[in-house]
């Protein structure tokens, strides 16, 4: 874990600028470097406050998580090398289907992820977890959408930037849940499709976030720890976007279609 280098005013004034252009919409260059994140440590700091002060302004509380950077798409979109989280809110997070305003967001970057819904707190300070010795914990998997939404103007400032902004998530959208042991399903060669309008726009499987759905909750389950979170009874996760990433404008229709798992439908005025 690195040391923090940022004091307490200046995460808030990082805080401060970065929820004032999500309430806006308005386009950021990059954070001034007095207040720029130089690492990990830094970078969760201003992600909690940012959250913070998001949950402050809609009345929403931290439910869950979502995992960025964990697929080579994702990673050469944003120049990063290893995943990131951030933290799911639930003024943002709804059933499917759902109709939301375009203009709710600076970007609508659609992501089809697998969800899992954890079932029992995850003890923390035991050997690193693998997707088997994190399953038991699963209790819930969920076809979802993830609605990345960034006020940077370029993707690629770093790792630590993009953590800041709450890993740049804007939404996340699930349908129904299949209840049982996530190691029952071949979640790795379980196939999905995005459709836009009815249009394929893109298909794949579980195997592009980290090889498993599992592994990225083994990862994420590791990682918290070290920044003051942990894993808890009733936490939704999200996986990582296992097609390629495309852009919904306003009067689209965008499904994420899970085959045997069901679908999301997310409907854009």
């Amino acid at each position: 874990m690195s040391e923090r280098q940022l004091d307490d005013a200046r995460v808030a004034e990082a805080a401060d600028l970065l929820a004032a252009h999500r309430a806006t919409g308005a386009r950021l260059d990059a954070l001034p470097e007095a207040v720029r994140p130089a690492g990990p440590a830094d970078a969760y700091a201003v992600q909690d406050a940012v959250v913070d002060r998001l949950c402050a302004r809609h009345g929403g509380t931290r439910v869950g998580y979502k995992v960025a950077c964990t697929n080579a798409i994702a990673q050469q979109a944003l120049q990063v090398d290893r995943p990131l989280f951030g933290q799911l809110l639930s003024h943002t997070v709804w059933a499917a289907p759902v109709t939301l305003a375009a203009s709710s967001f600076t970007t609508r970057v659609v992501e089809c992820e697998f969800g899992l819904r954890i079932g029992s707190d995850v003890p923390t300070g035991a050997a690193p977890y693998t997707a088997d010795t994190i399953a038991p914990f699963v209790a819930e998997v969920l076809p979802s959408i993830e609605i990345v939404d960034h006020r940077f103007a370029d993707w690629s400032l770093g790792a630590a930037s993009i953590a800041a902004d709450n890993a740049i998530h804007g939404g996340w959208v699930h349908g129904t849940p299949w209840q049982g042991d996530p190691r029952e399903l071949d979640l790795a060669n379980h196939r999905l499709e995005a459709r836009v309008d009815g249009v394929v726009v893109g298909s794949g499987t579980g195997a592009a976030v980290l090889g498993h759905p599992l592994t990225v909750l083994a990862w994420l389950a590791d990682e918290l720890p070290r920044y003051g979170h942990r894993l808890r009874a009733g936490d939704l996760v999200t996986t990582g976007v296992c097609t390629d990433v495309f852009s919904a404008e306003a009067g689209s229709t965008v499904v994420a279609d899970f085959g045997s798992l069901g679908s999301v439908t997310i409907h854009f005025t």
